[in-house]
């Protein structure tokens, strides 16, 4: 499909498809902090990528041909592979150290620095009421992790180097997304994370001789790409203002992982900072839903 092509189905169907992304999310992430205690970082993500590329290239080759490489934009389509890289880098050395809930909802202030950005590099108007908003996400991501308390760890800023990588992937995507065919742009991010993290790979390779650990990481190659696909298709359904205030289902999902494979269960501080990011952050959502069907109808 086009970029310009209409959207199939309708606004439900584009929900239940985020929902079931976010699903693929939290088992990708509780999957990766299971894995990781035993493979090396670098070799685990050269998989995860290199899993995701093949399987896009296996479906969307056949159906589309070599055209779909075509783009006028190849450097962007090779930066936003890079930033996508440096989030995923990021967030399988976070949780390491990390209980995937927590994590999780920290990774959900993207939309609030996305704000925060639009304010301060794009020179965009933020309401006061969109400012109180992004600072309650940032007071409750400085509860999750306690700079000072007993819990924290340097580790923990991990998951805010994140947020500052994802943020600037998600304004890269929201630009090419304009104009570009979004298995375009899924393929070039694959095969950009496949290929850099190849470079590390002869350093990192480790035989591994559990067959549960290579069945993990197929998992975890298989949760990023069905993930990943089903964005695609619930974005084509319906526009991201609508979808976005479910995107956080996804620190449900996290819990429920963190809950089923490590039995931890978040303190009442971090529930207070998951509860805070959670509904800054919807809220924000509802927001931005408002103003859009406000300007339409002043149009």
């Amino acid at each position: 499909m086009s970029p310009a092509a209409p959207r199939a189905g309708g606004p439900l169907a584009g929900i239940a498809l985020v929902v079931a992304a976010t699903a693929c999310f939290g088992a990708l992430d509780t999957t990766t902090k299971l894995v990781s205690v035993s493979v090396p970082l670098l070799m685990a993500l050269w998989f995860r990528y290199f899993f995701q590329a093949m399987a896009t290239t296996v479906v969307v080759l056949p159906l589309r041909g070599m055209a779909v490489w075509r783009t006028r934009r190849l450097p962007y389509h090779l930066l936003r592979g890079l930033l996508l890289l440096a989030s995923s880098l990021l967030a399988f050395a976070s949780l390491r150290h990390m209980p995937v809930g927590e994590f999780t909802a920290i990774v959900m202030i993207t939309p609030l620095v996305i704000t925060l950005l639009a304010a301060t590099v794009l020179k965009e108007h933020v309401s006061p009421l969109r400012w109180a908003l992004v600072a309650g996400g940032f007071a409750g991501t400085l509860i999750i992790i306690r700079p000072g308390g007993d819990a924290f760890t340097w580790a923990s800023l991990m998951p805010i180097a994140l947020v500052g990588t994802n943020a600037w992937f998600q304004v890269l995507t929201s630009k090419l997304a304009r104009t570009e065919d979004p298995m375009t742009m899924h393929l070039y991010t694959g095969w950009t994370g496949t290929a850099l993290a190849a470079v590390a790979l002869p350093f990192a390779w480790t035989a591994l001789a559990d067959p549960w650990l290579w069945a993990g990481l197929c998992f975890m190659g298989l949760m990023g790409t069905v993930g990943h696909f089903m964005l695609i298709l619930a974005y084509q359904r319906a526009p991201a203002a609508t979808l976005t205030p479910y995107i956080y289902s996804q620190i449900g999902f996290a819990m429920l992982g963190g809950l089923l494979v490590f039995s931890h269960v978040p303190d009442g501080w971090s529930l207070t900072g998951i509860a805070m990011i959670a509904v800054c952050g919807a809220a924000g959502a509802w927001l931005t839903v408002r103003e859009q069907r406000e300007s339409a109808s002043a149009s």
